[in-house]
């Protein structure tokens, strides 16, 4: 007798099971925190030089150990253990930022349950720092493990396939057998990539691995947020800014997307219109390209149907604006274009 759920008759091969008999988990068991980040998930949270990723990647541990809401919106499941590793940043920063972030998130700093790995370096591509952190997550059993940035942590080519596959697949590894949420910090290049994914720095099994990736990028004075997940609906351009509680930087959202709406993506029309309503003078096809996030062709052909109708003006130096009557709605037209974003100024942040 053979067929899908006859796992228990089964002499040879691999086990099987039948779908009806595949795990099923209600909502709540899904998240580690409610649609930011997957349970036991890994991934990467991404971006361009100081943009905050540390911070957010700081702001995420802080959730899940303290039980308090990251970004002071989005709520953890089950709180517990969180262990990390901040490649550039000595003990006393580490100290100082995770301070600044529970005060605003209105946790106990002295009760965090967060384990810091208190090495100078770790290596992902050694086989002795690979079985000493295994032995640590194992010690510690954290919900959530934090790596802080990639390109510290190993001495192969980024772009290489056969180099980053083997690093990726012992963090997958580890996720498995240890039951936790595995979190990368890595950079991204300044790109004008259609998904945010696309611009991480390497080879594009980075972005295939991440089963909840988090993006941030600058928009002018803008910060914004991209989430994405295997297996669920993501968030799209979600403005997050510094909070002015003590005196380290913390997020938090600028304007929290109303209780049960749905994710809407934006069309390059209203990226380029975004980006001219938020541009202080004309701006070149180039920067409307790069501030969009848009391929080039695309946004070639959007300018020329935006001119025919009126809409934008393209200058005698080859630079497009609004049109007066566009510039008059502009900041309706940017609220309206989604459920998930703000648009409002943002002060420098730091990596």
């Amino acid at each position: 007798m053979t067929g899908a759920g006859s796992e228990g008759m089964a002499t040879h091969g691999f086990p099987t099971r039948a779908p009806v008999e595949l795990e099923d988990r209600p909502r709540e068991q899904q998240w580690l925190v409610d649609t930011l980040w997957g349970e036991q998930a890994v991934g990467i949270v991404g971006g361009e030089p100081k943009c905050g990723k540390s911070i957010l990647a700081m702001d995420l541990a802080v959730a899940v150990a303290a039980g308090v809401p990251c970004l002071r919106h989005f709520t953890p499941n089950r709180p517990g253990p969180v262990l990390m590793f901040a490649a550039e940043d000595a003990g006393h920063l580490v100290r100082k930022r995770l301070h600044g972030i529970a005060r605003a998130a209105g946790a106990r700093f002295e009760t965090l349950d967060i384990a810091v790995i208190d090495v100078p370096t770790l290596r992902l591509d050694h086989p002795d720092d690979r079985r000493r952190l295994q032995q640590t997550v194992q010690r510690i059993v954290p919900r959530l493990l934090i790596l802080d940035p990639l390109v510290r942590l190993h001495g192969v080519d980024e772009n290489a396939v056969a180099d980053v596959a083997p690093i990726l697949g012992f963090l997958r590894d580890i996720q498995r057998r240890f039951e936790t949420a595995v979190l990368l910090v890595h950079h991204a290049r300044k790109s004008g990539a259609t998904r945010p994914g696309q611009a991480l720095r390497g080879s594009s099994e980075l972005h295939a691995w991440g089963d909840s990736n988090l993006y941030l990028r600058r928009r002018d004075r803008q910060t914004l947020m991209t989430v994405e997940h295997r297996a669920a609906r993501g968030l799209d351009d979600i403005e997050i800014e510094l909070g002015e509680d003590g005196e380290e930087p913390s997020f938090r959202l600028r304007q929290p997307p109303p209780a049960g709406a749905a994710p809407q993506t934006e069309t390059p029309e209203r990226r380029i219109l975004n980006a001219l309503a938020e541009a202080n003078s004309p701006l070149s096809q180039r920067q409307i390209r790069e501030r969009a996030a848009t391929r080039n062709k695309t946004v070639g052909a959007v300018l020329q149907r935006l001119v025919r109708e009126g809409r934008i003006r393209h200058d005698a130096e080859g630079r497009y604006s609004l049109a007066a009557s566009q510039s008059e709605n502009a900041a309706p037209a940017a609220k309206a274009s989604g459920p998930h974003i703000a648009r409002f100024p943002v002060p420098a942040t730091h990596d």
